[in-house]
């Protein structure tokens, strides 16, 4: 009987190995996604969005914060690779843009899972408060702020909060 006990239990420790393995490959392939992702985007060139005023003429992605979602706007890349005829009637820019609800929870998947042309100041995007956010809601939205914000620091992505000019 003492036998039996003891092979069972050298048995569900191996199968907790297994499991703990098997979650650190998962995390391991994770991070090794992140770090894929962010060698492809450059580092930010401020000098290229310096002078944006607008959330309308930001190029990058623009993440849009309220009480229970964030919205991501992307501009997609031209799919032309001639700087002759980018951007015409037949590909204008706002054809281009989409616009994503996500849960913060799944911020950083939805921002790997842009493609590299999405990000051309380089690896930076803008924040903002929900201008269609209830004001009973503006201390919820503002904890929704900072911890995307945290999150994009975490992933190594510089973050231009708006509006701070």
């Amino acid at each position: 009987m003492a036998l039996l006990l003891a092979v069972a239990v050298v048995a569900c420790h191996k199968e907790e190995q297994a499991v703990v393995g098997v979650a650190q490959n998962a995390v391991n392939a994770e991070h090794h996604a992140q770090a894929a992702a962010q060698a492809q985007i450059p580092l930010p060139t401020k000098s290229m969005y310096v002078d944006v005023r607008e959330p309308g003429a930001w190029a990058n992605p623009f993440l849009s914060v309220d009480a229970a979602t964030l919205n991501l706007r992307i501009t997609l890349a031209d799919a032309n690779p001639s700087t002759m005829g980018q951007g015409t009637m037949l590909r204008p820019e706002a054809a281009r843009r989409q616009e994503i609800q996500v849960r913060p929870a799944d911020l950083a998947q939805a921002l790997i899972a842009l493609p590299p042309g999405a990000w051309r100041y380089g690896r930076v995007i803008a924040v903002a408060e929900s201008p269609m956010a209830n004001p009973k809601d503006r201390p919820m939205v503002r904890r929704n702020v900072e911890a995307a914000i945290q999150q994009l620091n975490d992933l190594g992505i510089v973050v231009e909060e708006w509006p701070t000019r």
